[in-house]
């Protein structure tokens, strides 16, 4: 059928319908992204290596510092390679203290939106 022929009415059901389908998209990627880091959390055997801060010191070298068990070492990773730069004493770190509850974008999200409504 010509597009000139078309109706208003159907017109806005299409729309409604790819919207309608676009949401549902976006929350079975939603529900499965929260499934896989949940499973790849549990799956984890063990917390012996962790990345505790990174700075970017160009567009390809960063800094590291690595916790393997309870010492901690300061790496320089390149494109292809990974420098020991020296152990360090944990007292030498800071770490920021934890406050409030962890990060939710659910509490972002409907922040933003009654941000916008003002």
């Amino acid at each position: 059928m010509p597009a000139a022929l078309e109706s208003p009415l159907s017109s806005i059901v299409q729309l409604l319908t790819v919207l309608l389908i676009f949401v549902f998209v976006l929350v079975i990627t939603a529900f499965a992204t929260r499934w896989i880091a949940n499973y790849q959390r549990d799956k984890a055997p063990g917390e012996n290596i962790t990345i505790v801060e990174t700075k970017r010191i160009s567009q390809n070298k960063l800094i590291e510092i690595l916790r393997i068990g309870d010492r901690y070492f300061a790496v320089a990773l390149g494109k292809d390679e990974v420098t020991f730069i020296s152990e360090i004493s944990p007292d030498s770190l800071h770490f920021p203290e934890k406050t409030g509850e962890p990060f939710s974008f659910k509490d972002l999200l409907n922040k933003a939106k009654n941000d916008g409504d003002k």
